[in-house]
């Protein structure tokens, strides 16, 4: 499997890069989105990152909280993000609105991502980080690593298995998103896809009973009570779960369109592999 070589490939880009860049690349940015907090490590040089959003080093969010730790933490307030002098201030598109606004009233350049809805986003999100950062060498370099171990995950599958996502308050994803588009990637069918929803929404025990997928892949369990998660212990998803393979998704590999995916991919590959062994 690749999917190392291409995370080692990014945090090798960290430190190196074409001169011709160093001059027009930012000399001092500030993200305050989980998402652009991780491109930003993968492509920018270290010392060239003021800060990076409080979500930046949660284990549980963020797929690069053990390298975040050496960078400042933002908490998205316009007043503090001004006061550290960013000459690019990296957002999404449903973060800190009125924070965007304000820094960009008060003259500061704001970059605004898309949240990646596809594989192919993922790709987009990786280039146009490398363009705002003026490195787009080395973003080139990591979405061809990222093509190739993609090309390598994705095998000849004859028999599609279905397989269920769920989520606290019976919440899942259908093709139309990220998750859904990852599950298609590893060689699932989507169930909620089966049922006619293709964007996200919840499930129904009733109907995910009715649809009997071949794998149920579930949330990861957040630390304390939560009664949004009861449902996940409900008597109805251990007997569906009962005979049949399952699989837990970690959310920080999931949740932003990074080369980490593939770790998503990777895992819900093996999923199926059990899944087919045993029918």
């Amino acid at each position: 499997m690749r999917i190392s070589k291409l995370i080692s490939l990014g945090a090798a880009l960290v430190f190196t890069g074409a001169a011709a860049f160093a001059d027009a690349a930012p000399r001092r940015i500030v993200s305050m989105n989980l998402c652009t907090d991780q491109l930003a490590m993968l492509l920018s040089d270290p010392d060239r990152i003021v800060s990076l959003s409080y979500l930046a080093t949660d284990p549980r969010s963020s797929a690069m909280h053990r390298e975040a730790q050496v960078f400042a933490r933002n908490q998205g307030q316009a007043e503090e993000i001004y006061l550290q002098e960013p000459d690019l201030v990296l957002a999404g598109q449903y973060t800190g609105v009125a924070t965007v606004n304000m820094l960009k009233r008060l003259g500061k350049r704001v970059e605004v991502f898309l949240p990646a809805y596809s594989l192919e986003d993922v790709r987009d999100g990786i280039l146009h980080m490398g363009q705002v950062l003026g490195h787009q060498a080395r973003a080139e370099a990591l979405v061809a690593q990222f093509d190739a171990d993609l090309a390598a995950l994705r095998e000849d599958v004859q028999n599609r298995p279905l397989a269920a996502l769920y989520y606290a308050n019976g919440y899942t994803t259908g093709d139309k998103t990220l998750a859904g588009q990852i599950l298609l990637a590893a060689g699932f069918d989507n169930a909620i896809t089966r049922a006619g929803q293709s964007r996200a929404g919840n499930l129904p025990l009733e109907l995910l009973v009715m649809l009997q997928p071949d794998a149920v892949v579930t949330g990861a369990k957040y630390p304390g009570q939560s009664r949004s998660e009861a449902i996940l212990d409900h008597p109805v998803i251990r007997t569906l779960q009962k005979g049949r393979e399952t699989g837990t998704v970690a959310d920080s590999d999931w949740l932003c369109g990074t080369p980490y995916v593939l770790r998503a991919i990777a895992d819900l590959v093996a999923l199926r592999h059990r899944v087919e062994e045993s029918q």
